[in-house]
């Protein structure tokens, strides 16, 4: 069911195992909350996939948007002096919550029907 997803988390495991890098500091808020925008995409992702509604076009524009505007909260609130990145913990930290969420139901009411049959 999701073992396509499991072995790309387990490539990326490993990949970032054998070639590790250091982000520089100036960066490293931006990357936060650009990893936190990409994780909420993917497990929305997985919550439509479980759903049967998944759509590649919708999957990856929610990516790459999540990223951009998470990045770009980020940079601006650098330049005015206010920690603009928070509002994108906040929301995307909350829509990761709610997707689990709903994944973790979907999983367990699809296991209690096929228990059932």
């Amino acid at each position: 069911m999701l073992y396509l997803e499991f072995v790309g988390l387990a490539i990326g495991l490993l990949a970032g195992w054998l070639f590790p890098w250091t982000i520089p500091p100036q960066w490293s808020l931006y990357v936060a909350a650009g990893l936190l925008g990409a994780l909420d995409s993917g497990l929305g992702g997985c919550n439509a996939r479980l759903k049967g509604q998944f759509k590649l076009s919708i999957f990856l524009s929610g990516a790459v948007g999540n990223t951009l505007i998470a990045v770009f909260l980020t940079w601006l609130g650098e330049k005015i002096g206010i920690p603009l990145y928070l509002a994108a913990v906040v929301v995307f930290g909350t829509r990761m919550f709610q997707n689990f969420a709903e994944i973790r139901r979907e999983l367990l009411t699809n296991r209690q029907k096929s228990n059932k049959i």
